[in-house]
């Protein structure tokens, strides 16, 4: 299902029953209740409630928006690397040079095609991505410099394969959820009460206030899904976060 068509109907389902709820109660109240006034201690208590749900929510945002900056940095940093050594080979002989750009090839359209569906979906990348990276280090390994050019390019190359290969951990290690689940039910269950707590607030069927009432819900919501959508540091569908790794493709 799509990320938006799902935040949709969750704020069409929140926001009707916000509004839906305030319609039924007065249309059930006894004529004798006074339904016009909310007592000071309610609010205050409300007003606590929300300002410490605020500031819960606004650290779980700050932590994955934290998360995603670092996942897609080091995916930017890795994808960097490998196109320094496929430029830096070109002081190797041919046959050495083609071999070592065909395998980092191999390795970033292995990364986009296989790797990174299952990281949108929360599960680790395989083993035969660090294998594929692994060949790119031995050949360059093995490779013993021929000329002077070539010497000075050697330990470079190794150098850039090591921070691929350092980048390549943080990204498989960032693929998984930033947010524990006991996180996640403080915060589904905060907004939950905050929610709730509208309705002790005695809201009457004037437009003004059901539509204050559903636009607060909305908010709330949305921040919630906005959690939820930087929660997955990848994505959680296609291969738009994978552009560097396109682009090592294209250029290698």
């Amino acid at each position: 299902m799509p990320e938006w068509l799902v935040l949709t109907l969750a704020v069409g389902l929140v926001c009707a029953v916000v509004v839906a709820v305030p319609l039924l109660r007065h249309r059930t109240a006894s004529s004798d209740e006074d339904t016009s006034e909310t007592p000071d201690v309610i609010e205050y208590m409300v007003m606590m409630v929300g300002v410490v749900y605020a500031i819960v929510l606004g650290l779980a945002i700050a932590g994955v928006w934290e998360a995603r900056g670092a996942a897609e940095d080091s995916a930017r940093r890795e994808a960097q690397a490998l196109y320094e050594v496929t430029q830096r080979v070109e002081v190797y002989p041919a046959d050495v040079r083609d071999d070592i750009r065909a395998q980092v090839a191999e390795y970033a359209s292995y990364t986009v095609h296989t790797d990174w569906p299952r990281m949108t979906e929360g599960v680790e990348p395989s083993a035969h991505g660090a294998e594929l990276l692994a060949a790119v280090r031995g050949d360059i390994t093995r490779q013993a410099p021929a000329s002077d050019l070539q010497a000075q390019a050697y330990q470079p190359l190794l150098d850039q394969i090591a921070i691929a290969d350092d980048a390549r951990h943080v990204r498989v290690g960032a693929a998984q959820s930033t947010l524990p689940g006991v996180v996640w039910f403080g915060l589904v269950a905060g907004g939950v009460v905050i929610v709730g707590l509208i309705f002790t607030l005695q809201i009457r069927r004037s437009v003004r206030e059901l539509l204050l009432a559903g636009v607060f819900s909305a908010l709330i919501v949305f921040l919630l899904f906005l959690v939820w959508n930087f929660d997955a540091p990848f994505g959680r569908e296609g291969t738009e976060s994978a552009e560097p790794f396109m682009e090592l493709i294209v250029n290698t």
